[in-house]
């Protein structure tokens, strides 16, 4: 007759299969946990917040509007060639310029320049904005999205972190651009 204290077989595995589903769910429940509160642990960069140079003033012919890249302050180790971004800068007159996020307001597809026409264009969806950045035609309901900038030591510079979609806070989207 089996004593109160001994353990059967089946006990025996029964705890043992108790521990390794533990086990097991512990290994899986610590990535989860870590990024359900890295927000938290982490806290909100500044990084956002950073001036990012675009190119010398002299790069920008008044006028015309050109093609530039900046590297997003707002990186992660494994981000990789996604932090170089582009965007158009438009110089306007002296240190006066506009300088707008190369995605479309609608879906996000990048727009292309066409100097001949004077106008931004979507290939996506058929968008169409003017050389302002203001809405020309087809589906955006907005204009091009602007970053803020600042020309400083003949530099001109945008602040770049957060990338801007419509649903982007309202004090970016609408902020203008800063005295210089």
């Amino acid at each position: 007759m089996p004593d109160e204290n001994t353990l059967s077989r089946r006990g025996l595995f029964m705890k043992l299969g108790i521990l390794f589903n533990g086990v097991v769910a512990a290994a899986l429940a610590v990535p989860f946990v870590g990024f359900v509160l890295s927000s938290i642990t982490r806290g909100r960069s500044n990084a956002y917040l950073a001036w990012v140079p675009l190119g010398s003033v002299d790069e920008f012919p008044e006028g015309e509007t050109r093609l530039a890249t900046f590297r997003n302050p707002n990186v992660m180790p494994a981000d990789g060639k996604t932090v170089d971004t582009a965007c158009w800068v438009r110089r306007v007159e002296g240190e006066q310029f506009q300088v707008f996020a190369i995605n479309c307001a609608h879906l996000g597809c990048p727009v292309r320049w066409f100097p001949q026409s004077g106008l931004f264009m979507c290939p996506c969806h058929g968008g169409v904005y003017y050389r302002d950045g203001s809405r020309a035609s087809g589906p955006p309901e907005r204009g091009l999205f602007e970053y803020p900038y600042k020309v400083q030591n003949g530099l001109v510079n945008i602040q770049a972190g957060e990338l801007f979609t419509p649903g982007a806070s309202a004090a970016l989207l609408g902020k203008k651009p800063p005295c210089a």
